[in-house]
């Protein structure tokens, strides 16, 4: 009898040994398939080394800030955990598909400027006939498909639906909801150049890019894309990462510079100085596209909060304010329609133009007069 039980134990303890070797190993290979990029390495690691915004091993904004506060102590994971394991609200997601149009945009004249949104923070611009990609996201904001899942109705835009060229990528930087590994994979051979923050392009070479079209920049660095057209990289205050090492490669906001507008790209970003001293440098905003949603006390100086929305489009002196990040996925526990409401007040008690857009719509941009 005794033999029996040892050899039970031992075919047992077997068992949970080949499933807890099978998990790391399934774990392993998760975190080093394709999508998660790669860090950054070679000649691009010794630029970073150099950056006077990377130190101690990564990079850091410009004011001392905390990741996370309160109950989640700048843990990550534990703060991940709060949001699948705390209550929703109701009103988290909308109770009826998004309304939204989708356009013929393979055949769209170069003419004029406009602005495609998308939904989240992904939106193309077309400024004196040449065409931006912002943070594109047609396929996961996640690592996996059943996190993160879009609003009904918003998911109608794939890489197929864009024009057949793009003459420049810009990412803010390398996060899920902002970098999709299956969409800048699918339009690689119809980009022009990708425009990224300094660390970023190692994502791209990794992915079969030609180095030779990424214009990879530190804050401050600022590249002439061609006659007329200018791309900025300036400060936001975020962080960055695709797997579990944090703060690797650079996060940024722009400033495109063209012939008939001068365009502030947000990106993510917590109120701070950097905006009123963008402002102070560039004083000719004619259109600022802000941060705008999936906020929270916790996080609230790694993104914009509702009474900080208007102070940072006053201090950036923009003529016109648009708002993204927000009506497509649920990364934060406020009401799914909230951000729409912010964006009214802070128009009103900030006097801003305001532009309120709708997904997959071709909105006019009026040149500067």
């Amino acid at each position: 009898m005794k033999k029996k039980q040892k050899r039970i134990i031992m075919i047992t303890s077997s068992i949970i040994l080949g499933i807890v070797a099978l998990t790391a190993i399934s774990a392993y290979l998760f975190l080093h398939s394709p999508q998660f990029g790669q860090l950054p390495k070679g000649e691009r690691l010794q630029r970073i080394l150099h950056s006077p915004n990377y130190r101690n091993g990564q990079f850091h904004n410009l004011q001392p800030t905390e990741m996370m506060t309160s109950r989640n102590n700048n843990n990550r994971l534990q703060a991940l955990w709060h949001f699948v394991a705390d209550k929703k609200p109701n009103n988290l997601v909308p109770d009826a598909p998004i309304p939204a149009v989708k356009c013929d945009l393979r055949d769209i004249s170069r003419n004029d400027d406009f602005i495609v949104w998308f939904g989240h923070s992904s939106y193309m611009l077309q400024l004196s006939g040449v065409r931006f990609l912002i943070d594109p996201v047609f396929y996961k904001a996640s690592p996996v498909s059943f996190v993160n899942k879009p609003f009904p109705g918003t998911d109608i835009y794939k890489p197929s639906d864009l024009p057949e060229r793009i003459d420049y990528l810009i990412i803010s930087h390398d996060h899920w909801d902002h970098l999709d590994y299956n969409t800048v994979t699918e339009l690689r051979d119809r980009i022009g150049k990708v425009i990224c923050p300094l660390g970023v392009g190692q994502h791209f070479e990794y992915w079969g890019f030609d180095p030779s079209k990424l214009v990879e920049l530190d804050w401050n660095e600022s590249s002439l894309l061609q006659q007329g057209f200018n791309a900025n990289c300036l400060p936001a205050r975020h962080f960055s990462g695709r797997g579990l090492t944090a703060n690797q490669t650079l996060w940024a906001s722009f400033l495109i510079e063209t012939p008939s507008l001068t365009v502030f790209i947000g990106g993510d970003s917590g109120y701070g100085p950097h905006f009123k001293e963008i402002g102070n440098k560039f004083q000719d905003i004619d259109l600022a596209i802000l941060e705008n949603g999936q906020y929270n006390e916790d996080w609230r100086y790694i993104h914009t909060m509702p009474r900080e929305l208007g102070k940072e489009a006053q201090e950036l002196g923009a003529d016109t304010i648009i708002t993204v990040h927000h009506s497509k996925y649920a990364l934060a526990r406020h009401p799914w329609n909230e951000p729409l409401l912010n964006e009214l007040e802070a128009a009103d008690q900030y006097r801003l133009n305001l532009i309120v857009l709708g997904i997959g719509k071709v909105t006019a941009i009026n040149p500067r007069k």
